[in-house]
Parts: structure tokens; C-alpha cells; sequence
């Protein structure tokens, strides 16, 4: 049997893929972020399916739950926020996993900040303006940055910053970045995007703190900072330019 960690997206159950939705319909287990998830992604698994809302359970339990349904022979769909390719937590839970014989396999799934850009209808890369995008979190009250990964050393660069797990921090993290940016620089903020309670927020480093306090956000919302969320004139790419490619000099 074997455990499937499935990327849920930012939430809407017509935001999964389709093997997403294939491998929840195949489940008789699901364990999902209940923080997190539309209750309507869990309509994709069978009737009668063993659903178990891991906010409030510690790793073990988790992987406890993950074995036992092993063990019984039934596949498991573990649902992850967002992809599970960025701060799902899939590495200590796999890592358990292969300890203890389970199979496992990995779906990716939309991305919360990609959800969020395209409700604002902007392109994170911009050409001259922003090229890297940068996925990162706040440092506080949680697991230590690796050496060298300070937001200084990202901010520096003028990347597009996408910031997880920092919205409880976002008038420390608005000030320090103002240095490197400028306080004018636009920053959005998503929250539950494709949700019901979908709330999107833009403003400046200058004012997105006011506005984050001023809607009681502490959770379930990714920040993005960077000049190409800006509607300012910027030049075309290459991409879809007059030239002939591979073909050799245009004929006479």
C-alpha cells in the first residue's frame, strides 16, 4: 500500500489536478491540514472514507496514522497546502516512512503564491525589472534560518520576494525590506486565495502592515514583495520578438 502526499493547492477543490483528484477517490484514508483546506476538497474521497484532520496532531501521531493504515492494507492520500514541494514538512514524514517500509509517492499541486499572482493578474518576472523569484520565510518563533539564508541577503538582490509563514510578521519584515526596496515598493498580500473567505490586499511596504492588522490576519496568507507587481512601463522580452530561430538568414 502506499501513502500519496497530494499538493491541494490554495484550497479550491476544482484547483486539483487530475491525478490529485484520482488518487482521493482511490484513498479509503485521507489525512489533510484542516487550517487550511476548502472542506470541499475532501468531497473527492470515497464514501465512507476515514478522514482525519491533522492541525492539532503532533508528527508522531501523524505518522502513526500513515503506518496503521499501511498496515491494514489501505492506501492513504495525505493532503498537503499549497505544492508540497515548499514547506509541506514531507521530508520528516517520508523520512519516518522509509524507516518503517511504507511506500510513498509525491503529486504536486498549485502553489499558493502562484495562486495568489494570478488573482492579481500580475507576472512575478518581469523583464529588466525582476528575473528570480525567491520563496522564503520569516525567522522568529520557529526552526533556525540555515547560515547565509538572511531575507538582507535576498532583499539586496531586488528579486521578487514570496514570504511564507510571515504574516504575523509582516511590520518587522515591511520595515527591514523598505531599506533595500523602498518603502514605495508594492507588495500583495493573499490570503485563503480561491477560498470562499478569499482576501487579497495590496499596498506598499509603507502601508501593507495597517492593512494586514486592520484585516486580523495570523495565518493562511503568503506575502509578496517586488517592483514587478508594479503596472510601471517596462520593456518587451525576447520571447515573442520579430527574429527567425534555427532557420538559418531570412531569405532575400
Amino acid at each position: 500500500m502506499t501513502v500519496h502526499f497530494i499538493g491541494a493547492g490554495p484550497g479550491a477543490a476544482d484547483l486539483l489536478t487530475l491525478r490529485a483528484v484520482r488518487l482521493l477517490q482511490q484513498s479509503p484514508v485521507c489525512l489533510y491540514a484542516g487550517t487550511y483546506l476548502d472542506a470541499a476538497v475532501l468531497a473527492h474521497c470515497p464514501d465512507g472514507a476515514e478522514l482525519v484532520d491533522t492541525q492539532r496532531l503532533d508528527l508522531d501521531t501523524i505518522t502513526a496514522h500513515l503506518v496503521s493504515a499501511h498496515e491494514a492494507g489501505k492506501d492513504v492520500a495525505r493532503l498537503c497546502s499549497g505544492d508540497p514541494s515548499v514547506y509541506s514538512a514531507i521530508a520528516e514524514q517520508t523520512r519516518r516512512l522509509d524507516r518503517a517500509g511504507v511506500a510513498w509517492d509525491v503529486t504536486p499541486g498549485v502553489p499558493a503564491y502562484a495562486a495568489t499572482a494570478a488573482v492579481l493578474g500580475r507576472e512575478l518576472t518581469v523583464p529588466e525589472v525582476a528575473q528570480t523569484v525567491v520563496l522564503t520565510r520569516a525567522q522568529r518563533d520557529s526552526t533556525a534560518m540555515p547560515p547565509g539564508e538572511q531575507l538582507a541577503t535576498y532583499a539586496a538582490t531586488g528579486a521578487t520576494l514570496v514570504l511564507h509563514l510571515a504574516i504575523r510578521h509582516t511590520r518587522r519584515l515591511a520595515a527591514e525590506l523598505a531599506e533595500y526596496y523602498g518603502a514605495d515598493c508594492p507588495v500583495a498580500v493573499g490570503s485563503q486565495v480561491s477560498q470562499p473567505e478569499e482576501l487579497i490586499l495590496r499596498g506598499t511596504l509603507a502601508d501593507i502592515a495597517d492593512r494586514v492588522e486592520e484585516h486580523g490576519l495570523r495565518q493562511a496568507a503568503v506575502i509578496i514583495v517586488g517592483r514587478a507587481l508594479g503596472t510601471g512601463d517596462f520593456v518587451e522580452s525576447h520571447l515573442y520578438g520579430n527574429r527567425v530561430r534555427g532557420l538559418g538568414a531570412p531569405e532575400a
